[in-house]
């Protein structure tokens, strides 16, 4: 990929699509007050660059499922055909390889009960290649997910993206509309499961939802007509099962984007342990932290992991030093550096 900046126009376009991943180019160009033909033609640009991409994603407490953060050590050499192996596997979100040579990070996700083989530890291969592995849940995440990286979504101001959500609202609304009686609810009257998510009241996807799911997952923006023809549903059902699984929070929007290109040069992932009683409370200041793109508490030795992004190795060492270290309650810290993300938002990266 030839050097891509991202401008002004750019920068707003990437948050008006973090508050609505599917708004219509026309009403992003009414609210950054260009054509429609501008947004599309800059839209069409980033993606084709593979700079930026939408993606469906689901979350994983609303299915009954949990998501596992997993620490894979290995012979250095081994280390990028693990990666690859890992980042291929459907069940895996996030693959990146950190400095030394020898470390993974993913994001896996397994049913909330599983057996041993169901979990990515059971499916390693089981050579002296691999060293160590380690899986501990997530089991709250601050940052990330629905709750996005401020890096992301510092453009627009709070009238343009009220005035995003106030549509989205509306289209919400309107595709509810005409729901048949149950939708949603679990009636199966779309193509959703009777039985409940987690006990949650939320239905599970049936075969249609699947469907839609899995193309969403690889374009968040894929029009309706060609989700109606990859699920084999009327648009007006894709339509309606679209605002319904939307509504549950089972689907929603992420946008996928090189922080590189924003001006964020070092990204590093942060392993903290933290004092029971100020787990909440840390996990809370490290969400208003431009510097922090994920966030969550977790099981095992360290209960909080961050994965920060800094302008440069100066602004990441006045990081550490100056906010991180000022924190309450926390005893000690890990850091290593990210040296190639593998998988980003459930799509391999090029």
């Amino acid at each position: 990929m030839e050097t891509v900046t991202l401008d002004e126009l750019d920068r707003a376009l990437l948050h008006a699509l973090q508050v609505d991943g599917r708004a219509p180019f026309r009403r992003i160009a009414q609210v950054l007050g260009v054509s429609d033909r501008t947004v599309a033609r800059r839209y069409h640009r980033l993606r084709a660059d593979d700079v930026l991409r939408v993606v469906g994603r689901t979350d994983a407490r609303v299915l009954g499922e949990v998501d596992w953060l997993t620490r894979v050590s290995c012979v250095p050499d081994a280390a990028a055909a693990i990666a690859g192996a890992l980042a291929r596997r459907p069940e895996t979100s996030w693959v990146s390889m950190l400095s030394g040579g020898g470390e993974i990070v993913c994001v896996t996700r397994s049913p909330a009960r599983p057996d041993r083989e169901e979990l990515l530890l059971g499916k390693l291969p089981r050579t002296p290649r691999v060293l160590s592995v380690s899986a501990h849940y997530l089991l709250r995440t601050f940052v990330g997910g629905t709750a996005a990286w401020g890096g992301r979504t510092e453009a627009l101001s709070a009238a343009q993206v009220a005035a995003l959500r106030a549509a989205a609202r509306a289209d919400a609304g309107s595709a509810a509309v005409g729901s048949e009686p149950g939708e949603g609810a679990g009636a199966g009257a779309d193509g959703s499961a009777a039985a409940s998510a987690g006990g949650a009241g939320v239905a599970l996807p049936g075969e249609l939802d699947r469907a839609l799911l899995v193309a969403l997952a690889a374009d968040g923006r894929t029009p309706l007509a060609e989700l109606a023809a990859r699920t084999g549903g009327p648009e007006s059902t894709v339509r309606r099962r679209l605002a319904a699984l939307t509504r549950s929070g089972l689907l929603y929007f992420d946008v996928d984007v090189d922080t590189r290109l924003l001006g964020f040069e070092v990204e590093a992932f942060c392993w903290l342990t933290v004092a029971p009683g100020r787990l909440t409370a840390v996990a809370q200041e490290l969400a208003s932290h431009p510097e922090v793109g994920f966030a969550a508490a977790t099981t095992g030795p360290a209960n909080l992991v961050a994965s920060l992004v800094c302008r440069d190795v100066e602004s990441f060492y006045g990081y550490l030093t100056d906010r991180l270290g000022a924190l309450e309650g926390v005893g000690s810290l890990e850091t290593a550096p990210v040296v190639r993300s593998v998988k980003r938002a459930g799509l391999l990266i090029r």
